[in-house]
């Protein structure tokens, strides 16, 4: 070993979805949205002139706190933006969870979680989901260092009503509790109204699925001032101008197009409850999901294989090999036409 290898910071790093490129492809792994975002996001991107790219942006990034605060009917000090939810999230775990208590995740969730708790160095411990893959609230209720988790949680689908949310929270007033969002505008009440009550919640969202902007990476999170203070400050403390000016522009014009948004997100939830049925047929079992993805598992189709001849294909979906999860596949809800070529494959395949 050379020297200074020794002082190298080892890490399991996350391992992201496969990003294949090319014509002809059908890309259902990644739970990105398949339609195109709103038509003003399109029209500022074509009038967007160099000064969107010669300055420095807002560092506070203003504009787009202002549109969401308005949005959700909160103040501009209750909203935190960043370069996706993933630059949200692991703000908040440097802020947040300093405490030598382990903080609290399920066992089959977003596997970034404890990438970052080994990052930064945090202690954790994963709380099993019950035999039908969901959260048992209970297992929250014990001494903790903080508590995160997806709702809809990823990659099951399956939503956590608030009222066990808030017995989560009254159950931890000295802990700050996040709830990762990405997927809740497919099915489900956010929890960003319980923010006006609990002062150690934090509800975090993303552009990248509902809003089609997954490339322009825009998070935000909705908290109580002291907590969005708090994040800030750390954010200060370690690069100031995370996100970018034609982000902001972007984001903006997509927060104000509603229409559209919530045009575009009735559409996939329509097609994903058609693909529920398609796939139940051909004899794939499931959680109920509210998100824009199906995790489903065939009876007889070994889930390994069906991944590998879907690829040949150029079918792309998403398989975990992890415990507990080995039989599934992620199915991220595309077009009906993308949608109708998966099961005309998976036709002929389970024939």
């Amino acid at each position: 070993m050379r020297g200074w290898e020794r002082y190298v910071r080892k890490v399991v790093p996350y391992v992201p979805g496969e990003q294949p490129v090319g014509k002809g492809l059908i890309k259902l792994n990644t739970n990105e949205n398949p339609y195109p975002p709103a038509p003003g996001v399109i029209k500022a991107l074509k009038e967007m002139d160099g000064e969107a790219f010669r300055k420095y942006p807002d560092p506070a990034s203003a504009s787009l706190c202002r549109v969401l605060a308005e949005r959700y009917g909160v103040g501009e000090d209750r909203v935190f933006v960043g370069v996706g939810s993933d630059d949200v999230l692991a703000m908040a775990f440097l802020t947040f969870f300093n405490s030598p208590k382990p903080i609290l995740f399920p066992d089959i969730s977003y596997s970034f979680y404890p990438v970052w708790a080994d990052l930064f160095h945090i202690p954790y411990r994963t709380q099993a989901l019950d035999k039908d893959f969901r959260i048992v609230k209970e297992d929250y209720f014990q001494e903790n260092g903080g508590i995160i988790f997806p709702n809809p949680n990823a990659p099951t689908g399956l939503l956590m009503p608030l009222k066990e949310i808030e017995e989560i929270l009254r159950a931890n007033p000295d802990s700050v509790v996040i709830v990762d969002e990405a997927y809740i505008d497919f099915g489900g009440e956010s929890a960003v109204r319980l923010t006006d009550y609990y002062d150690n919640l934090l509800v975090v969202q993303t552009f990248s699925k509902s809003r089609s902007m997954a490339g322009m990476r825009i998070g935000y999170a909705i908290g109580q001032p002291d907590l969005i203070k708090a994040m800030s400050d750390v954010k200060y403390s370690y690069n100031s101008y995370t996100m970018n000016l034609p982000s902001q522009i972007l984001g903006v014009k997509a927060v104000e197009d509603e229409a559209y948004f919530r045009e575009t997100v009735e559409k996939i939830i329509s097609t994903r409850e058609r693909a529920k049925k398609r796939l139940t047929g051909l004899g794939f079992s499931f959680p109920d999901s509210m998100a824009n993805f199906i995790f489903a598992s065939h009876e007889k189709a070994e889930a390994k294989e069906l991944f590998e001849a879907l690829k040949k294909e150029r079918i792309y979906v998403r398989y975990f090999d992890q415990p507990r999860i080995r039989s599934y596949l992620r199915i991220t809800v595309g077009t009906e036409e993308e949608m109708e070529a998966l099961f005309r494959f998976l036709e002929n395949y389970l024939a």
